[in-house]
């Protein structure tokens, strides 16, 4: 069965720093590209960041260049986000999602994702 788990999120003052996780199981190693994707309250689900399937490409929206920052430890069936820097606009309930490919690259088109995880919300105040 396949399945995401993320965890991490919470209550974070402007200028401070979370780690993201998303935790896989049932995707065979190696195999599956992983998307972050955030909604912001009265907003539409947008992409954050993804990485394919080795961790040797990644992608990052503008929004999240050079502030966040998506790793993935395959050994232990983990993706990361890093976020620093996090500002109030960064708020909202981030989910992670999985395709089954080994393509060099990664995609942020939601619709190229069948399997998400539940989210975790994260609040950027002061």
């Amino acid at each position: 069965q396949v399945q995401l788990v993320e965890s991490g999120g919470g209550l974070v003052q402007p200028g401070g720093s979370l780690r993201l996780s998303c935790t896989a199981s049932g995707f065979p190693r190696d195999a599956y590209a992983i998307g972050w994707f955030r909604q912001a309250p009265g907003k539409a689900r947008e992409a954050v960041s993804c990485v394919s399937s080795s961790g040797g490409y990644d992608y990052y929206a503008d929004s999240a260049k050079g502030r966040f920052t998506i790793s993935r430890d395959n050994a232990k069936n983990v993706v990361y986000l890093q976020m620093n820097t996090l500002k109030t606009e960064d708020t909202g309930v981030y989910y992670c999602a999985g395709a089954f490919t080994t393509k060099r690259m990664c995609v942020v088109n939601q619709g190229e994702y069948p399997y998400w995880g539940q989210g975790t919300q994260v609040t950027v105040s002061s």
